[in-house]
């Protein structure tokens, strides 16, 4: 019940890999439109996908709560579709909001440029010129991506567990290594421990989301941070007020956790729209 995401450079390989991957392990493959259409569910509109899905925002663009709205409920659409494992999920920076869960596989698909660049000439007949400002604005754009929603550089080998050069690779002989070195790097127990983990995430994203999004009371910043027995709160609020109705709401949704509250109050905050 291994969880596998697969981080990749445009031209890489990086879907036919992962379709293969999917196919070879019987793993479910999340692609981009089933998480689309989770966010969607959640209120999402297509302006807003465009605006941040895999791309760099702009400056103010990054501190709308637009951003929060997209990178909270993309956390909760991952962690719901990972928790019951097995699956190969591709982009979103799923290799990020999943890091350090066991059982959790990250790989990065890279090529050379001349190399991703010849592949797109062939697939779409462009020219070269035309095929090389693609490459600079997707990796421009997920490079922003990344660093924006979780502060990561996707280029970092230590992101990963695994780093493949798919120069000299066809998508059936990538998708064989990522299935070996998943296979004997992952114990069943460790499986185990890290679905555990998922639902504990996915139990303090929802309060989260409601709290913010559905209920629109007014704290900032909130996060929770989960283990076995207790929910912690973190985030500003205006009141003491505020603070006791949000955990109101968190005592209902959790009611075998601890709830606790880490939220600070800091009277006329203002926020960006």
């Amino acid at each position: 019940m291994a969880i596998i995401t697969i981080s990749r450079q445009i031209a890489s390989f990086g879907d036919e890999i992962s379709t293969e991957l999917a196919r070879k392990t019987g793993y479910s493959f999340i692609n981009r439109k089933m998480l689309e259409s989770d966010l969607l569910k959640h209120g999402l509109t297509e302006d807003k996908l465009r605006k941040y899905d895999e791309r760099k925002p702009g400056f103010w663009a990054s501190l709308a709560r637009d951003r929060d709205e997209y990178f909270d409920y993309l956390r909760e659409a991952i962690f719901e579709r990972a928790k019951h494992g097995d699956c190969v999920f591709i982009g979103r920076g799923g290799f990020a909001i999943l890091k350090d869960i066991p059982g959790c596989f990250a790989v990065r698909l890279i090529g050379s440029y001349s190399v991703r660049t010849d592949r797109l000439m062939k697939e779409f007949s462009w020219t070269e010129k035309k095929a090389q400002a693609l490459l600079q604005e997707s990796d421009s754009n997920r490079h922003g991506f990344h660093k924006c929603f979780f502060n990561v550089d996707q280029d970092d080998p230590s992101s990963y567990n695994l780093v493949l050069n798919t120069d000299f690779l066809t998508p059936e002989s990538g998708a064989s290594i990522i299935e070996y070195a998943c296979k004997v790097s992952i114990a069943a127990e460790t499986e185990k421990d890290g679905l555990e983990r998922i639902a504990q995430l996915l139990q303090a994203q929802k309060i989260v989301n409601h709290i913010v999004f559905d209920l629109k009371l007014p704290v900032h910043f909130l996060e929770a941070s989960s283990s076995d027995s207790e929910i912690v709160l973190h985030g500003v609020a205006d009141s003491a007020s505020v603070i006791e109705k949000v955990l109101e709401v968190a005592r209902t949704m959790a009611p075998d956790k601890k709830i606790t509250s880490g939220i600070s109050i800091v009277q006329d905050y203002k926020s960006y729209p």
